[in-house]
């Protein structure tokens, strides 16, 4: 059986100063994985019961360590957004008109808005995409308390005086 990793002084004080400065859960098991091979010489099937893995998994690891070096421990981070119509800073620009408007005391329209982004992309979007895209730049619904139009201070401050209270009860 041909070894993969090498076990020299070398690469253990590298993946050892590397262990330290691991980012994430992830890239701290990839590391253990190759530093478990080299410093005490352990079977597939040892590494993976350690780690909680499949014995493939730590033959794919230990292998593509000996191809490519350290580069299989530069995970790339999950998440962010792949599917967009705009970069950043183009919605920053595209909403700085609505702000504009809001901050004279105009009434922003999510419908205005849509209208305005569809025209800007070309293809209809949905109304969430502008609700999501507003909840990202820190954008709230603020209303008024309703009030009923027919509404009367001063005759249900008058109802308030002259209403019949029940007696207590006790």
């Amino acid at each position: 059986m041909k070894t993969l990793i090498a076990p020299n002084r070398t690469t253990i004080n590298a993946l050892a100063e590397r262990l330290k400065k691991a980012k994430g859960r992830p890239e701290f098991q990839r590391i253990q994985c190759v530093l478990i091979r080299a410093t005490l010489g352990s079977t597939a099937a040892e590494i993976a019961r350690l780690l909680g893995w499949s014995t493939a998994t730590v033959h794919v690891i230990h292998s593509r360590w000996a191809k490519e070096g350290d580069a299989i421990f530069d995970l790339k981070a999950k998440g962010g957004r792949r599917n967009q119509y705009l970069s950043v800073e183009e919605e920053a620009a595209f909403l700085q008109p609505f702000l504009a408007k809001a901050e004279t005391g105009g009434i922003l329209n999510a419908k205005e808005i849509k209208t305005a982004f569809e025209a800007l992309v070309g293809c209809p979007v949905a109304k969430t995409t502008i609700y999501r895209m507003l909840e990202r730049w820190d954008w709230r619904k603020i209303v008024p308390r309703p009030r009923h139009p027919k509404a009367d201070p001063a005759a249900q401050a008058a109802f308030k005086k002259t209403r019949n209270r029940s007696p207590k009860r006790g």
